[in-house]
């Protein structure tokens, strides 16, 4: 299987200030790959680095084979990454459908924008029912899918998530988790997702890298590490 992302040996922090240590990690093509761990891990590092906003103190990054650390960040999308920021950062006075132009502001994504707006309306029906309001006016669940619309209106190889989840009711989150999944699976969608909420990420993912103060100190599929004994007691609230 074709590794979308490979990273080997990353390091990266901000300023005098190291996070990121040795990372080295393979997302494969057409697969949900996640990375979790608790807050402060470096996950959210882990993400900006990738797409240009940290830049990396040592060690490689290739999308599609091609070394991209220390690229930046304006060049991502035209490449293929697109990010969903923690928060989803959307502009709250623009309507929905003004922020879903901003994501496909690259003129390859620019080109096709009456298509893609077709599809994500087509996956998010809520969105095309919003079209006119404004992105703040919305609920927390909403904003999220508009993000994940707004991000996926670039056209991207690889979609990085981090922390769909943060802020929303239980309800919702299994409601995103599984658009998340249907959206993969019917885009052929390589999906980068980091998450807090542990049970939920290991049951949606197909690999996952556990994180602990800017380290990988775990790594498996994702049933495999929801059945290990350590990964249960840790993250997962359970006792032998």
């Amino acid at each position: 299987m074709t590794n979308v992302l490979t990273i080997a040996g990353l390091h990266s922090g901000y300023g005098p200030i190291s996070v990121l240590h040795d990372i080295s990690l393979t997302v494969s093509e057409g697969e949900i790959t996640a990375i979790v761990g608790a807050n402060g891990a470096g996950k959210s590092t882990l993400l900006l680095t990738l797409t240009g906003h940290v830049p990396p103190t040592q060690g490689s990054i290739k999308f599609l084979g091609k070394e991209i650390a220390g690229q930046p960040a304006h060049l991502a999308a035209p490449l293929g990454i697109s990010m969903v920021p923690e928060g989803g950062r959307l502009f709250p006075f623009m309507t929905v459908q003004e922020n879903l132009q901003l994501g496909a502001y690259h003129p390859a994504a620019r080109q096709r924008l009456r298509e893609t707006m077709e599809e994500m309306e087509s996956f998010f029906p809520i969105l095309a029912q919003r079209r006119t309001q404004n992105a703040g006016s919305l609920s927390g669940g909403e904003r999220t899918m508009l993000a994940i619309a707004r991000a996926m209106m670039a056209r991207p190889r690889l979609l990085l998530l981090d922390e769909p989840s943060l802020g929303l009711a239980p309800v919702m989150v299994e409601r995103v988790i599984s658009l998340i999944d249907n959206l993969a699976k019917k885009k052929k969608l390589t999906v980068l997702l980091v998450e807090q909420r542990v049970a939920e990420a290991l049951e949606l993912c197909h690999n996952a890298y556990i994180m602990e103060h800017g380290r990988i100190v775990k790594s498996g599929t994702g049933i495999a590490l929801a059945k290990d004994p350590q990964i249960q007691r840790a993250y997962l609230g359970l006792t032998d």
